[in-house]
């Protein structure tokens, strides 16, 4: 099945360069949590979080195999590893801070927790996932 991953280049065209930005300076500003750091869509609640959420395994594979998503989201990743502090509601916000957590679980899902994701996850979470996001993972594979 192939998935309409465009919406996520078409998002991040005017946006992703100052995201980066944003998180090199240490502190998301503005708003572009949802096509950056995607999580699935069963857990979003607003219209963007729904347009813009992934459906399951096979299309968050399809988005880190992009040759523009899949480095994007990396290098954004390593971003925030550089960062000198690890508390992930400093730098990310509230709100958006549970949203980088299940965004790292699910592509950690993929790559390992031994990649950049579960990186991500063991300085600002203590390596601890997102217990909804592993939830409808097993969910949706058991359909």
């Amino acid at each position: 099945m192939s998935y309409n991953i465009e919406r996520f280049i078409k998002a991040q065209e005017y946006s992703y360069a100052e995201a980066l930005k944003e998180i090199q300076n240490g502190h998301k500003e503005s708003h572009w949590i949802w096509y950056i750091f995607p999580q699935l869509k069963q857990l979003g609640r607003s219209s963007t979080a729904q347009y813009y959420g992934i459906e399951n395994l096979e299309e968050a594979t399809e988005y880190l195999a992009h040759p523009i998503l899949g480095f994007r989201l990396r290098e954004i990743c390593e971003a925030l590893l550089s960062i000198d502090r690890n508390n992930p509601y400093q730098v990310m916000g509230g709100i958006d801070a549970l949203k980088l957590r299940s965004s790292m679980t699910l592509f950690a899902e993929i790559e390992g927790y031994n990649s950049v994701f579960g990186k991500v996850l063991n300085k600002y979470y203590n390596g601890e996932r997102d217990e909804n996001t592993i939830r409808l993972l097993q969910e949706n594979t058991e359909q």
